[in-house]
């Protein structure tokens, strides 16, 4: 019989332990600050011929200490609201080392750019918006364009709706590729004296190298036709796998072709073009883990019978699984925290969330939220620990956090370095859930009456 795994990713029994200590308490998110220095490293090694910017999508994780860390490695940011924004600099990142591409223009757009903030216009009415506030001015803009396919990880088709694919005629993201083609966007720019200064392009989540590498060379046509673009930011999107026998996509591969195509694009044009990307996945997935704990175990008997591990997290930490069908790594450690009591027993189970939610599933068949998929793992009692990796992107930032009632988890940092864990975001207090709400005194009093 094969021996139970020692650790997960990156956490033993007794780390696992530390973070919970430090947290007070599962469900927590925990970081591990030597892979975040690792896939910085990775990202600024990206190859290109005239300049690289990296860009942190920050929605993946947008934890103020996280983004510290990057902006202390020189990664700059792409934001995807004007909230992130605030966010960004709120955090320390200087306005003019931020990127907004957003589905829906500030009202105060113009503050951000008037403090540096660079604007990609993402739909033709964000350029008109732009345009008539700095009519005249020569200010400069970025141009998100659609490139006409796009690439995501839970989808094949590259001109098909998907949840995680960005590009082609069935998704709303950028202007479509035609109305640059047909002069739409050039006369917008002239008529309002605009200076197109970077051309974006983003095709999806977990996007096929192919795909993405056939969209770099697409991009570069879109840049010829402004002879004031300096810069072409490519997105993001590289695909990670979080789980054994999945392929990672190898940046310096990718990136060869690219850069190739920037060299030709300077011979041909003489302009040397700066390179943008914009990772968020490949920085920060497999640096996270949501450490939980089995709360509960149920069985059901049977042919179609299940043996069911209850977590005291769920959909509101973890949502990828109940939204995508995603897999994750799953680890379950001894809840002493002694890696002594790891042991070799394992069995078949599902492992579902605490939500009253028939669909809070987290270990679902890949692809598909609604199947449940059977994990063999170390056989758990109640109280021990269960670890999700690749949890550090879109997880603590996109989770369903407050259903049920359930207070946002805390945030840990594991600093192997220093053998130490940091807590860098607090558990929230149950009573911050209904902070907000307002009875007004006598709100009643009608109803009370007529009946």
């Amino acid at each position: 019989m094969a021996s139970n795994p020692a650790s997960s990713v990156f956490l033993t029994p007794e780390t696992a332990k530390e973070c919970i200590d430090v947290a007070g308490g599962t469900p927590l998110y925990a970081y591990s600050l030597e892979k975040l220095d690792k896939f910085s490293d990775d990202c600024l090694a990206f190859p290109n011929a005239y300049g690289l910017t990296v860009r942190y999508a920050m929605k993946a994780c947008p934890n103020a200490a996280i983004l510290k860390f990057f902006n202390s490695k020189g990664i700059h940011i792409d934001a995807s609201s004007g909230y992130e924004v605030r966010r960004a600099m709120d955090a320390g990142v200087p306005a003019d080392h931020i990127s907004l591409s957003t589905q829906e223009l500030p009202k105060d757009f113009a503050e951000l750019v008037d403090m540096g903030v660079k604007l990609n216009a993402c739909s033709l009415s964000q350029l008109e918006r732009f345009g008539k506030h700095y009519a005249g001015k020569g200010q400069r803009v970025g141009v998100r364009v659609n490139p006409g396919v796009g690439s995501g990880g839970f989808s094949k088709s590259t001109t098909g709706f998907s949840k995680t694919n960005v590009g082609g005629p069935s998704s709303s993201f950028g202007i479509w590729n035609s109305f640059l083609e047909d002069g739409t966007v050039s006369d917008i720019v002239e008529k309002y004296g605009l200076v197109v200064e970077r051309i974006h392009t983003h095709i999806g989540s977990g996007s096929d190298p192919a795909v993405w590498q056939q969209v770099a060379t697409k991009s570069l046509s879109f840049c010829e036709m402004f002879d004031t673009v300096t810069s072409l930011n490519l997105g993001g999107g590289y695909k990670v796998g979080r789980n054994p026998g999945e392929p990672t996509t190898d940046l310096q591969e990718i990136g060869a072709p690219v850069t190739d195509a920037f060299q030709q694009f300077a011979a041909d044009t003489g302009r040397k073009l700066k390179l943008e990307i914009e990772p968020g996945t490949y920085l920060v997935a497999m640096a996270g883990a949501l450490v939980s704990t089995v709360q509960d175990k149920v069985m059901t008997t049977g042919d179609a019978g299940h043996t069911f591990l209850k977590l005291d997290a769920g959909m509101t930490d973890v949502l990828r699984p109940s939204l995508y069908g995603a897999v994750h790594p799953i680890t379950v450690l001894p809840g002493t925290g002694k890696s002594d009591d790891i042991g070799d027993e394992s069995e078949s189970v599902v492992v579902v969330g605490h939500c009253c939610e028939s669909g809070d599933l987290m270990s679902p068949q890949e692809g598909d939220p609604e199947a449940l998929g059977e994990r063999v793992l170390r056989k758990a009692e109640i109280g021990d620990l269960l670890i999700m990796d690749g949890s550090g992107a879109y997880c603590s930032g996109m989770s369903t956090k407050n259903y049920n009632s359930f207070p946002e988890a805390p945030e840990v940092l594991v600093n192997e370095k220093q053998n130490k864990v940091h807590l860098i975001r607090k558990r929230q207090a149950v009573e911050q859930i209904w902070a907000n709400e307002v009875v007004t005194e006598g709100i009643f009093e009608a109803e009370k009456q007529s009946a």
